[in-house]
């Protein structure tokens, strides 16, 4: 296996447009990278170019110590796996997964061992003589994670491999691929536009927009302390809620007013806001779904902090419910336990914890305090 070092990775297509700006990260052996953003934001570029199916416009890419730029794609020894599985239709599962080691004059007996050992991994022994169209589409996909496993590559690359599976099977299949990971010990890059699957799945996760990489940071950190609005509001479901406020100083503290309400800081993000000159200007708060309660032991906790707003709409999810209202021209979730006396119309009074309000610039659309 090998780490990769992308260094000002850019990729500029003929007619002007830039699918990629800039691009740098260090991929250390081993690791589990996500890339993850909306269509269009340049993850499936990269990837493709570090497969060497996209020419790299500008910038080196490096697999363990050798700069693959030019290389073909079969000389770089990474594996891809596809979203659509591309296997051949006419082929039993085996000689699919064998198809590669065959091309490379690989010894039989070595093609049946890597073949059977794959097979063993991804619980694919008794599927071994039948066709594609006779497995369901998460078999299919275990039969293209093999085909790449059984070629032990130094780097896998996973482009939206889940994406056309239905959800309970793109549960079922998320949890083996990080078994997967596990027992292989390999360096995996894996492209997704679903930010469960990069939160529960990666090391690390690289969140871009518009070709350019926005933070590059573990989930924990990525969901605790996002660089800037974009993050914020990428990274989580429900999304994180946002509303505008002004930075005001009431006697000793710090508060943040929206419309007549007024919303106490914590001292240290209150000295933040002062240090960086916010008072009397208009910034973006924002608080996570599940930080808000409508319940009486936090209503009198978080008294500095409690909102009101009429409840639009009423989201049972089974372990809790999801109640929208409407706060400050804006439309608010709040993640509650499931035994809410709230129904849609009621006014209802919530309570914001005022340690996982975060703020952001207005104009830079950064994070001042977290």
């Amino acid at each position: 296996m090998a780490g990769l070092s992308l260094e000002h990775i850019g990729k500029k297509y003929p007619n002007g447009y830039e699918a990629v700006k800039d691009f740098n990260l260090e991929i250390a052996d081993k690791e589990f990278i996500i890339f993850v953003g909306p269509s269009g934001c340049g993850k499936s570029t990269t990837l493709r170019m570090i497969a060497g199916l996209e020419d790299i416009t500008s910038g080196t890419l490096k697999i363990g110590d050798k700069v693959v730029n030019d290389l073909e794609p079969k000389d770089r020894d990474i594996a891809m796996v596809f979203q659509n599985y591309a296997l051949y239709p006419h082929m039993t599962v085996y000689d699919n997964m064998a198809f590669g080691l065959k091309m490379r004059k690989t010894p039989k007996d070595e093609i049946d061992k890597a073949v059977r050992e794959a097979a063993r991994i991804l619980d694919l022994d008794q599927l071994l003589k039948r066709k594609p169209s006779q497995l369901s589409g998460g078999q299919r996909q275990r039969v293209a994670m093999g085909r790449a496993i059984v070629r032990n590559p130094q780097v896998f690359l996973m482009d939206e491999p889940l994406s056309n599976l239905d959800a309970k099977l793109r549960v079922q299949m998320r949890t083996e691929i990080a078994r997967l990971h596990d027992r292989l010990g390999a360096t995996i890059i894996y492209v997704t536009h679903d930010q469960t699957e990069a939160m529960t799945l990666g090391t690390r996760i690289v969140v871009m927009k518009d070709g350019i990489v926005q933070q590059v940071d573990t989930p924990t950190n990525l969901y605790n302390e996002p660089d800037n609005l974009f993050v914020a509001g990428f990274i989580g479901s429900p999304q994180m809620n946002f509303f505008d406020a002004v930075v005001a100083k009431e006697d000793d503290k710090v508060v943040l007013k929206v419309g007549g309400d007024t919303l106490a800081l914590p001292a240290a993000k209150g000295e933040a806001l002062l240090a960086g000159g916010y008072e009397g200007k208009t910034v973006v708060a924002g608080i996570r779904p599940e930080d808000i309660s409508d319940e009486a032991e936090d209503l009198a906790k978080f008294a500095g902090t409690v909102i009101e707003g009429e409840v639009a709409v009423f989201e049972l999810l089974g372990a809790g419910v999801n109640l929208n209202f409407d706060y400050a021209d804006t439309q608010m979730t709040a993640s509650v336990a499931p035994t809410t006396p709230a129904r849609v119309g009621d006014t209802v009074k919530f309570a914001l914890d005022p340690d996982k309000i975060h703020v952001f610039d207005k104009t830079t659309e950064l994070a001042i305090v977290h």
